[in-house]
């Protein structure tokens, strides 16, 4: 496959995948390498960082190439998922438009920056990383002439509820899921079940049931979360922020939350 084919299908790509191409074809690596120099000292490559490059289209200069940030978390490991609420921004889904991007990955890394893009990688632990269940909460997009692995949103309303720092506060959260006309709540309980945490669990069932008849939440289903909630109450912040405890899924909510009050504001 020659250089300009190979940019053409692929629009972010790592190193290896371009040297591997290469090689398929009995050029060695040397001369791949040679011509990735090549290409990117011709304007026809922008480096995103070591061993990571996106393809500049024909007739537009390589300073202001739009660089998709989606495809770019796709590509920072080969495990990589666009998780949290960069999920709900891929799907249109995200009340406000941020410009970081949360991705799921079991190996360790640094979160770095691209432009004015911040990519900040989420460990996943090991337990949940090879889960057989795991696939289930992940789904493979085409977008942008590339793949984009990326949460579903049930996995994705889990998460934000596991790990609300990644969604931008209460208030944030709540919108974005509300976006969402439709859940498959079979699948919503089955990512909280795997997850194994009591008080995300809280979390998940008060917000059903808080929305019970916009997404047709119907007994079976909290009665499954209310078996995985905490025994003892717990808070919904983690900073452990005073409110009113809802006795069916012993979490202290915030009155804010609990009346929606930014409703009141808008």
């Amino acid at each position: 496959m020659r250089s300009i084919d190979f940019f053409e299908v692929h629009p972010i790509f790592g190193h290896a995948e371009f040297v591997a191409a290469h090689t398929a074809e009995g050029r060695s690596p040397s001369t791949s390498n040679n011509l990735l120099a090549n290409h990117l000292a011709s304007g026809r490559l922008i480096r995103i960082r070591r061993g990571l490059y996106a393809t500049v289209p024909r007739g537009v200069e390589a300073s202001v190439t739009a660089v998709d940030p989606y495809l770019v978390a796709s590509k920072l490991a080969n495990d990589a998922i666009v998780a949290y609420h960069a999920a709900f921004q891929f799907f249109g889904m995200a009340y406000s438009i941020w410009r970081r991007f949360h991705y799921l990955t079991a190996k360790r890394a640094r979160p770095f920056s691209f432009r004015s893009l911040e990519f900040v990688p989420v460990f996943e632990h090991s337990p949940l990383h090879s889960h057989p269940g795991r696939a289930e909460g992940i789904s493979e997009v085409r977008h942008a002439g590339g793949l984009v692995r990326v949460t579903t949103l049930e996995r994705a309303l889990v998460d934000l509820l596991d790990q609300p720092d990644k969604g931008g506060g209460w208030e944030e959260i709540w919108r974005s899921l509300e976006m969402v006309e439709f859940f498959d709540l079979d699948l919503v309980i089955s990512h909280a079940t795997r997850l194994g945490s009591a008080v995300t669990a809280a979390r998940v069932g008060f917000f059903l049931e808080q929305h019970r008849e916009a997404l047709m939440v119907e007994d079976k289903h909290l009665k499954e979360v209310e078996r995985l909630a905490p025994a003892q109450p717990r808070y919904l912040d983690s900073d452990r922020q005073s409110g009113r405890l809802v006795k069916r899924w012993n979490l202290v909510v915030p009155e804010y939350v609990l009346n929606r009050r930014w409703e009141e504001a808008g």
